[in-house]
This record gives C-alpha cells, structure tokens and sequence, in this order.
C-alpha cells in the first residue's frame, strides 16, 4: 500500500480500527492521532525493539522501521514495546516519525550506581507480577515489583506460579497469606500452567487491555505466557533444582495477540528492580503504614523515637508486623537517594548547557568586536 491508495484519512481511520482494535487501538488514540494521518502516516502498535530498529503492526500488517528520528539522549523517552507509533506509508527503510504520548510506563532504575531509568513497557492497564512457588518467597521483592507497578499507572496482580508443586492445601492457603498480606488491594491468583489451575481466571482479567508479564528469572512467566496464548510461542528453559533459578529465556519484550482478548508484553527475567522515582508506588506498597502516619501526633513524624507515633504504637500491638516497616524504610531511602541523583544529575546538564551558551556568547561578542576594529 502506497501514499497514493489513501483516498481519504476516515478510510485509513476505519481501516486501523478493524485491523488495531485487538491491539489496543480506540477512539482516543484515533483522535490523538489525527494529525499524523493529516500527513500520510500510519498508526501502529510496536510489538518488538532492537537494535535501533522495532516492528510495528499496522493496518498493513507488520512491518520493520528504523527509529532513528525518534532516539533522543533521554533513555525514558526512547520507544519501546507497547507504544503507537507514527510510521511512514512506504519506503525503505520506513522510518517511526514519532510516537503518542503514553497513558502510563513502567519503569525501573537502570543501576544503583546511576541516575538513569530504563522504561520497560508503554500503555500498560495491567501488570502481572509472576513469583514462582517452587523458590521460598521473598516478599521484599515482590514490594519493589509492587512499588514498580503501582508508580506506573497500571494495576497489578501477584500471580503465584507452579501450585502444584504446593500440594497440600494448607500450606498454599498460608503462602497466598502471606502475599496478600504484603500486596495490600492486589489480587493475588495461585496458577498451575502444568495442570491448568488458575489460567482462566487470569485469561479473563488480562483480555482486557494491555498487560506486562514481570518477574525474575524461573519464575515460568514464558510457560505462563503459552499458557495464555494456547500455543508454544515463547521458548522455556528447564530450571535449576538447585536454587529453582533459570536462565533468560525471553531476551527482548514482545507484544502478542491474546486469543480471548487484549494483548500480553512479555519481558526478560529482570536481575534488578530498582525503583526510579515512585515514592507514590511505595505508599500505595504500604498503604497500612500511611495509614497510621496519618494518626501521628507530628505531621512530620519519622517513625523512630517521637511521643504519639500511631505507628511505633501498631509496632508494639503487633498489628504491623517488624518486617514491613523495615522494608517501607529501606525503599523509600532507595528511592530518596536515585531521586537526589536524577536531581543532581539535571542541575549538573542545565549548568553545562549554560556554560556552553555563556562561552558562545563571549565568543560572538568577541568576534564582533574584532570586526568594528
């Protein structure tokens, strides 16, 4: 299809909804997307990024476009997986000509020894935080998963993996306690890709809209994800006994089609989940806690020492329990600390651009100077 076949840009509207609808496209984007059509671009949903380069499905079907238009020095604005994309009619390279601005991303910190983030999914509803049973728990992690997912505008789900390893019902009631206890308003389903258990539901929660499949590396979130699509589509690596780890099994985010609705990102197994500004995801983690702040009798309570603090008080009750508090500590001086170095790192960049402005005004200053004499 060339520029040329487009008889007008309703034709071109209708024809993307037909063909993107599965994939997430509506009447709002179409509106937020007018413009490009005025210019003969064609809306699409990047399902895949690498190498400077990412497919698009489009009305045309998929097609492969560079982005070098759109690689700014910023790493959160770079596109990525989830993204509707304004991509050329034709050539060769096509090229992405801009992409519309998200409904929400998730996003992580790239390093603890860097102020950058590293966005991960784009116009996510749902994010699926897959933790294996076959491992002990480690409830800290699923927090900073939490943290992530809340922060990004999306609403998360605690899917626990492989329940039948946990065949005795007891047992698996009190583990499903203890991650509902520490994902406050989360959902959180047990599921077993081996038997089947749990699947439907989960299918029928993520056919609406968009969801990011997350988690660490043998949490079985690619057999979790065939699953889902009723086909052996992502590739699955056997598990250490060990330790129940894995290796990577998925190496890039995919965008796919889910056959009862709405469409799955599946990611790599993430070795670090750093938080990157989401003071608000890490309230929303321990929503209990701020609760009780809000009983303090000092607005700005610290919640180590001070008389009338609601929550040294539910400390001592036990209704909060030692480990929760720790970890809501721990995050937000985490997220504190990358907070004050994107800060800094800001101030550092707008003081270098002005440096640089302030040395090419004294040297146009000069110049003239030297042009009177």
């Amino acid at each position: 299809m060339t520029l040329s076949s487009f008889p007008s840009s309703s034709s071109s509207s209708s024809a993307s909804r037909s063909v993107l609808a599965p994939y997430g496209w509506d009447d709002a984007w179409a509106v937020e997307f007018e413009p490009y059509a005025d210019r003969g671009l064609l809306p699409g949903r990047v399902v895949r990024v690498d190498r400077g380069q990412c497919d698009v499905m489009t009305e045309d079907g998929i097609v492969r476009a560079d982005t070098a238009f759109v690689t700014p020095h910023d790493p959160l604005r770079v596109i990525c997986t989830g993204d509707w994309a304004a991509v050329e009619a034709s050539g060769n390279p096509r090229y992405v000509k801009a992409y519309l601005p998200r409904r929400t991303a998730f996003v992580r910190s790239t390093s603890s020894q860097r102020s950058e983030g590293q966005i991960l999914a784009a116009n996510v509803d749902h994010a699926v935080i897959a933790v294996s049973l076959a491992a002990e728990l480690d409830l800290g992690r699923i927090e900073r998963f939490l943290a992530l997912a809340w922060e990004s505008g999306a609403q998360p789900i605690v899917v626990l993996t492989k329940a039948d390893l946990v065949p005795d019902p007891t047992a698996l009631a009190y583990l499903v306690q203890d991650v509902e206890t520490t994902a406050p308003g989360v959902q959180v389903l047990t599921v077993s890709s081996h038997t089947g258990e749990g699947t439907d539901v989960l299918a029928a929660i993520v056919a609406d809209g968009t969801s990011v499949l997350l988690g660490v590396s043998g949490a079985g979130k690619s057999t979790l994800a065939n699953a889902l699509l009723g086909a052996d589509v992502m590739e699955v690596q056997e598990i250490r006994d060990v330790d129940g780890k894995g290796r990577h099994t998925t190496t890039t985010r995919n965008l796919l089609a889910l056959p009862g609705g709405g469409v799955l990102i599946d990611t790599p197994g993430l070795r670090g989940v750093g938080l990157f500004d989401a003071e608000a995801g890490v309230g929303q983690v321990f929503s209990e806690i701020e609760e009780y702040a809000a009983r303090c009798r000092f607005h700005d309570c610290a919640h180590v020492a001070e008389p009338g603090c609601a929550v040294l008080e539910a400390l001592d009750s036990g209704a909060l329990p030692e480990r929760r508090l720790e970890s809501y500590r721990k995050l937000l001086r985490e997220n504190q600390r990358i907070v004050a170095k994107t800060d800094a790192r800001l101030r550092s960049e707008i003081r270098r651009d002005w440096r640089l402005k302030s040395a090419e005004g004294r040297a146009n200053y000069a110049a003239k100077r030297n042009g009177r004499a």
